[in-house]
């Protein structure tokens, strides 16, 4: 993981026309990396739908940024809770590194030994299975059993994630683009990997990119990108970016001992 001294969220004020903006009439609400961390998927899905009520009428849309699974304990009720809340109102998932790692290991054992030693342990083991069971399992006979630990309709699930979600003048990946290729000649291998190309880049890009994958100490705003992985596996704190017409805020839900408190953070450009 690559970490960046904390900067100032978001810059000097400008002109509303010089600011991006989304959809009129559209409200986003763009979830960081969850890991397994469903005590925090779950309140702060809960504060978005309260802030969705009391902001007015919109057609709002949550995106969520990808690895929902991995490292964190409960990867399995995070991926239930997303596929629920799917239908009851517009979630838009991307497929993250760590799920692209769950898939293939069902088919590559090599994939596997290394999605084991990055959280893939734990995300099995919220499905139910015993330690004492995982840990006599050797890695032939632990690929042989993926299909019968995590559900079928599970694993179709988490193939249907997206890649890529364009909003007005935001475009919402999971690890970011290559700065050398237009939109819509991506690939997938960076839109879900990539690191150092990207995070160096400090040119203007087509559009303002919004990722996850890489953990900053806060919301890390750089112009032409915005960071929104506040490691919410091991810091304890999930953010979501909310984004209507120029303006940008923020809800965290942060973990306090046993419960979670809720963070709102207004910035008025």
């Amino acid at each position: 993981m690559i970490f960046e001294p904390l900067r100032k969220l978001f810059r000097p004020a400008k002109a509303k026309a010089d600011l991006p903006q989304v959809p009129a009439g559209e409200r986003y609400y763009v979830v960081g990396d969850i890991h397994g961390r469903l005590d925090l998927f779950e309140a702060l899905a809960n504060a978005i739908e309260a802030d969705d009520r009391e902001r007015g009428h919109a057609k709002s849309t949550v995106v969520l940024l990808g690895d929902l699974v991995d490292r964190g304990p409960e990867s399995a009720g995070v991926l239930s809770f997303a596929r629920d809340w799917q239908t009851r109102r517009p979630v838009r998932i991307l497929a993250g590194n760590h799920e692209e790692m769950m898939l293939e290991s069902l088919e590559d054992k090599e994939v596997l030994r290394h999605f084991l030693k990055h959280g893939g342990r734990e995300t099995i083991l919220s499905f139910g299975i015993k330690k004492k069971a995982f840990n006599a399992l050797s890695m032939d006979e632990m690929q042989k059993k993926l299909p019968e630990i995590i559900p079928a309709d599970i694993i179709d699930f988490v193939r249907g994630f997206e890649e890529m979600v364009i909003a007005g003048d935001y475009v919402f990946v999971h690890a970011g683009i290559d700065p050398a290729r237009p939109l819509d000649e991506q690939k997938r291998k960076d839109l879900l990997w990539i690191r150092d190309r990207f995070l160096r880049h400090e040119g203007p890009l087509s559009k303002v990119v919004v990722h996850g994958h890489t953990i900053f100490d806060d919301v890390l705003d750089c112009g032409n990108r915005i960071g929104i992985d506040t490691g919410a596996f091991r810091s304890g704190v999930l953010t979501a970016l909310v984004l209507e017409d120029h303006t940008r805020r923020s809800i965290k839900a942060t973990s306090e001992g046993d419960w979670v408190a809720i963070k709102h953070e207004e910035y008025n450009a």
